[in-house]
């Protein structure tokens, strides 16, 4: 004997006026939320899946594409909330623009242009070998962000609004300007305790570049299969990862150790302030993705913090 299929009634309005923006009949229950923005664009080609957020509420949070039709919290006629996101730009050009800025903005200080610290000083260079040294370090690591975009991370079919694109690189382009106007100023003192304090901060800096790396390619390489499903990340033979026996995400950790020792090592309170920030956001990404790990894997190692070992 056959089972019997109960199809779905979908009513999509928009989360503003709550007018009736189009009605899906039969349709099947294991459809997913990704499904209906396809069947959605359709009936609205001007709104691509991308742009789409549905919502089991007006002012709710947007569905995940992968969330089932008949495992939500609505019955055979179910009502969905659209609202447009706006236009989309895709992960990969989100980052290369992101991270090329700061290239961009900060040769413009280390050169001295002349609009920036005046005719006088225009394509002067610095006696003080830290501001050559700092130039290389900021250089090499957004240089290192973008390789990294291009050939290391796995991004997923998402995309993001292009007003946040738009937000992000006045942070990053900002900053990169900020710090170095003051690292390049033709009266930039160098660092309290000379070469021994640049020295070492170089080290660091070294030291968690390579780190950072390190866990961006072992991340990417849970994901050979080109599959989307996470998967719980364990240190590898690499010593850089053995950082994954205390933390969830060593990367950000590898990361705002970057910018301490380029903080240490310039000695600049804008530095200062951006590593601090920095700190902030990526603290806040840790936890979530670290709760996100205990909520998906009841195994998931329990003595491990979001970003700094046993302390947060």
């Amino acid at each position: 004997m056959s089972s019997r299929v109960t199809f779905f009634e979908v009513e999509i309005l928009d989360c503003k006026t709550k007018k009736q923006l189009c009605f899906l009949d039969k349709v099947e229950p294991h459809v997913r939320i990704n499904d209906i923005r396809v069947m959605f664009h359709k009936y609205y080609p001007k709104w691509c899946p991308a742009r789409q957020s549905i919502r089991l509420e007006p002012k709710g949070e947007s569905l995940k594409d992968e969330d089932v039709l008949q495992d939500l919290p609505v019955g055979t006629t179910a009502t969905l909330y659209f609202k447009d996101l706006g236009p989309q730009v895709g992960w990969t050009m989100v980052f290369l623009t992101e991270y090329a800025g700061p290239l961009f903005v900060y040769f413009l200080f280390y050169l001295r242009m002349p609009f920036v610290y005046g005719v006088d000083s225009a394509f002067t260079s610095s006696p003080h070998s830290v501001v050559n040294l700092a130039c290389i370090c900021h250089s090499f690591h957004y240089m290192k962000r973008l390789i990294e975009t291009i050939f290391v991370h796995r991004f997923s079919p998402g995309t993001m609004p292009l007003r946040s694109i738009v937000k992000n690189c006045l942070y990053y382009w900002g900053f990169a300007a900020w710090l170095a106007y003051y690292i390049n100023h033709p009266l930039y003192t160098p660092a309290s305790y000379g070469q021994k304090q640049i020295g070492l901060s170089l080290i660091m800096f070294l030291v968690c570049e390579a780190g950072n790396f390190s866990i961006h390619v072992a991340l990417n390489n849970l994901r050979v299969d080109g599959s989307r499903m996470r998967r719980i990340p364990y240190p590898t033979k690499n010593p850089f990862t053995w950082l994954f026996f205390f933390v969830s995400c060593p990367n950000y950790t590898y990361e705002v150790g970057v910018w301490i020792s380029f903080t240490i090592m310039t000695q600049c309170v804008p530095v200062g302030l951006f590593t601090l920030i920095g700190f902030i956001q990526m603290t806040i990404w840790a936890k979530d993705k670290h709760s996100t790990y205990l909520k998906e894997y009841k195994d998931y190692p329990s003595f491990r913090t979001p970003i700094l070992p046993f302390l947060l």
